[in-house]
Formats: structure tokens, C-alpha cells, sequence
């Protein structure tokens, strides 16, 4: 298997979970900010739904000037999910096809001609496409908890969901 394999597979399992978390964002909510310096839910949800896609075409390039990353706000909740699904086949389409030479290639972040962060693709894959999406979605799942909307299990229980509790047993 390529090393593009286990991680695309990775980032479809990650999706099912991260399309959980999205589906709990509510209309009236994505305006909200924790703190003023912060982004509102809105922004943040939207983050988590685009990281894979948008991450994946720069990690196709072999070389990215730094850009400016203003976060829009999602305008209504139904967006979330079908832009997570468009971002998780944007992915797929921009690095599906890489073989393991092409992923242990070296990755340049440049401004105007030289080196500020270098590294194998596969480490940039890993490191910003998954890690950065993962803590993006933690972040997520907090505001989640700070507005009271029960929080989905991730990688095991949450104070309102158990996956693995045994189901209720029915009255007698």
C-alpha cells in the first residue's frame, strides 16, 4: 500500500467524525465568539469543513508562497456538511494519484525565492492537512461544549454520548 493509501483512509474515517461534530452547530450560534479574539463558530465550522481540500491542493504543488488566511463565516448551517464532503473529494483528486516517491519529495514553503519551511510532503500531509484539522476540530467541539450542545463522541465517550454503554434495557 502507498503511503497516500493509509492516509486518505485516514482522512475518510476522520470525516465520518468530523461530519458528527458539524452537524451539531446550530443557525443561531454561528455568529458566536468565545473571546473577541477568537472566531466565531461560524468561521471555525467552516475552517473544519474546508482544511482537508484546501490543504491537499497546496501540498500538491511543490513549492507556496504564505498566504493570508481570512476565514469566512458559514452563512447557514446546510453548508457545512457539503462543503466538508466537496473539501474530502478535493483532497482525494489533489493527492489520490502520488506514489511514495512523490509523498517523500520535499515540500517548500517559499517567499519571494527562498526556503521558510521545508519538509517531506508527507510530513506537511500529516502535519497541516490532519493534525491541524484535528485541533481545529477539538477547538470546535469546546465552543460546542461552552453553548451547551450536547458534544459528540470522538475517539471514545463524552459526558453526553457513550458509544459503548451497553443500550438501555426495555421496562418489564
Amino acid at each position: 500500500m502507498a503511503i497516500i493509501d493509509g492516509l486518505l483512509s485516514e482522512l475518510e474515517q476522520e470525516a465520518q467524525t468530523t461530519q458528527r461534530v458539524l452537524e451539531r452547530v446550530r443557525q443561531e450560534d454561528l455568529s458566536w465568539k468565545p473571546h473577541p479574539k477568537s472566531m466565531s463558530l461560524g468561521q471555525l465550522a467552516l475552517h473544519v469543513a474546508t482544511v482537508p481540500g484546501t490543504v491537499a491542493e497546496i501540498a500538491a504543488r511543490d513549492t507556496s508562497e504564505p498566504s493570508s488566511f481570512i476565514q469566512p463565516e458559514a452563512k447557514n448551517v446546510s453548508e457545512l456538511v457539503p462543503a466538508l464532503a466537496e473539501s474530502v473529494a478535493k483532497a482525494r483528486r489533489a493527492l489520490g494519484g502520488f506514489d511514495d516517491a512523490k509523498m517523500g519529495a520535499m515540500w517548500r514553503l517559499q517567499r519571494q525565492g527562498r526556503d521558510i519551511l521545508t519538509m517531506p510532503r508527507v510530513a506537511f500531509v500529516r502535519a497541516i492537512m490532519l493534525n491541524h484539522w484535528y485541533h481545529h476540530r477539538g477547538q470546535l467541539l469546546v465552543y460546542l461544549r461552552l453553548l451547551d450542545i450536547p458534544v459528540p463522541s470522538v475517539y471514545g465517550p463524552t459526558a453526553d454520548e457513550n458509544p459503548f454503554a451497553a443500550p438501555a434495557s426495555a421496562p418489564a
